[in-house]
């Protein structure tokens, strides 16, 4: 019923030229298209930076909120109308820094949000101070001598959090991006997309160890529920349990086939495994992308409009003169 240019809005896009952030865009219309909610059905919200800005390039109903902030707006939103899809765009920065607090809570209680989060490891709107997300040692405007700080991995933080959904993507990966904001909207509960995105201005190249396109299906792996976890240009490489941690193996070497190779479970309640892939690093492991898990539970949303009806039905006060006749009286 839908196409991408319907959830395009006609507003001029303000994002430096190259910035990893276009991708995203138009991977979102695309996805909002396939999965087919009307625009007007449909709610954007944003803190602030520049993944922020996303609600003025959507024909959506949107709403640019303050730094960090934007998790409970959402959480508002859905709460009151929870026939509405609800997306929230939020950036390294917003998200973790001033927001961390609002991005844990919104998770733990499994609020039906899809939260887009784009990381490129520096705040970028403010022109270039080292972020949560910033690799330790980084040199930027605010760290002149290299941060001393670790950076957050989103994926341990939302899993710690009890989260139901979490995927990854890379900008340039413009398919799986598509394929895991479907994913998302599709997901009832808190749902979590990184979003790997370069900074061209203030960060360049942060990801070019796995966007590199000569080396990148060495270095990363597709992950797709129900399928074995098979990477590499060749598509011989797969990964395997050795003892209590992951280990790659090539296929064909060693007596190794495609049946010793590990089938991805993205709907496994226990979330040791999905916590061992999306924390997997590099040079000698892949980087983890596409859905990692994806399991039901109760929403946040549901269980608060359950407990209301419960309440109602229980109840001996249906209006105001019950609930002043019920409260105790004195007679003076």
């Amino acid at each position: 019923m839908f196409t991408p240019a319907d959830y395009k809005s006609d507003q001029y896009v303000r994002w430096c030229p190259g910035c990893g952030d276009h991708a995203i865009v138009n991977s979102l219309q695309k996805a909002m298209a396939e999965v087919g909610v009307a625009p007007w059905e449909t709610v954007v919200i944003s803190g602030i930076g520049c993944s922020s800005r996303m609600p003025y390039y959507l024909n959506t109903y949107g709403f640019h909120t303050i730094h960090g902030r934007g998790a409970a707006i959402a959480t508002g939103v859905k709460t009151s109308h929870p026939e509405l899809t609800v997306w929230q765009m939020t950036g390294d920065g917003d998200c973790l820094a001033i927001g961390g607090n609002h991005f844990i809570h919104s998770v733990r209680r499994n609020i039906d949000l899809n939260v887009v989060l784009f990381n490129n490891q520096i705040y970028g709107l403010t022109k270039g101070q080292y972020s949560p997300t910033s690799k330790k040692g980084a040199i930027t405007k605010s760290s002149p001598y290299g941060t001393v700080e670790r950076p957050f991995r989103p994926a341990e933080l939302a899993l710690g959090a009890r989260a139901t959904f979490f995927a990854r993507t890379l900008d340039v990966d413009l398919k799986t991006t598509q394929n895991c904001m479907v994913a998302a909207a599709k997901h009832k509960g808190t749902s979590i997309v990184e979003c790997l995105v370069n900074c061209v201005i203030f960060n360049n190249g942060a990801h070019n160890w796995i966007s590199d396109k000569e080396n990148r299906a060495d270095r990363i792996i597709v992950l797709e529920h129900g399928k074995p976890m098979i990477f590499g240009k060749n598509n011989d490489k797969g990964l395997v349990l050795d003892g209590w941690n992951l280990k790659v193996v090539t296929i064909g070497e060693n007596g190794i086939t495609e049946k010793d190779i590990l089938v991805h479970n993205a709907k496994e309640e226990d979330p040791t495994l999905h916590y061992k892939l999306a924390m997997m690093t590099g040079p000698d492991m892949p980087i983890a992308m596409g859905v990692i898990r994806d399991v039901e539970a109760e929403t946040y949303e549901e269980a608060v409009h359950n407990q209301i009806a419960d309440v109602q039905a229980k109840t001996k006060i249906h209006n105001f003169d019950d609930l002043v006749n019920s409260c105790e009286k004195w007679d003076i």
